[in-house]
């Protein structure tokens, strides 16, 4: 994952659509939800390990813009990068597009802390993933 990676690739089913025929909001946070946990393995946090240790991640904010309408049968595709590397946190940057016609679906900001479960509180990143979170980073994700 260097700079902007994919994360996540699906097609809007009706199910995922309100009354009015879009997809609903409900929907969105979960395809960026799930290009999330693939933007934090390529990180170097794996999903199982983390378990086992009893420490994951937590999303403290999320900043969601809408910006076209995706309807039943929309093939979309989220790109992710990292923003900005803290002590315990990370920002990470999505962005959902239809692959048909390359607009810009949705964009989402989430501020996410490592987590330790049983202590329930912040704690450091790992130290052998800084390296590999800073080769991730985007300066200017808007670029």
């Amino acid at each position: 994952m260097a700079g902007w990676t994919e994360t996540f690739r699906g097609v809007i089913y009706p199910w995922h659509c309100d009354h009015m025929g879009h997809m609903n909001v409900m929907y969105y946070i979960n395809f960026f939800d799930q290009a999330s946990c693939h933007a934090l393995s390529a990180c170097g946090y794996k999903w199982t390990e983390m378990g086992d240790q009893n420490m994951g991640f937590a999303d403290v904010k999320h900043t969601v813009e809408y910006k076209g309408e995706q309807k039943v049968g929309s093939p979309i595709v989220v790109e992710s990068c990292v923003t900005r590397r803290g002590r315990t946190s990370l920002t990470l940057k999505h962005r959902m597009t239809n692959a048909e016609t390359g607009e810009l679906a949705a964009t989402m900001e989430v501020i996410t802390i490592h987590f330790d479960l049983a202590a329930r509180k912040p704690v450091p990143l790992r130290e052998d993933t800084i390296e590999l979170i800073d080769s991730l980073l985007v300066e200017n994700p808007e670029d």
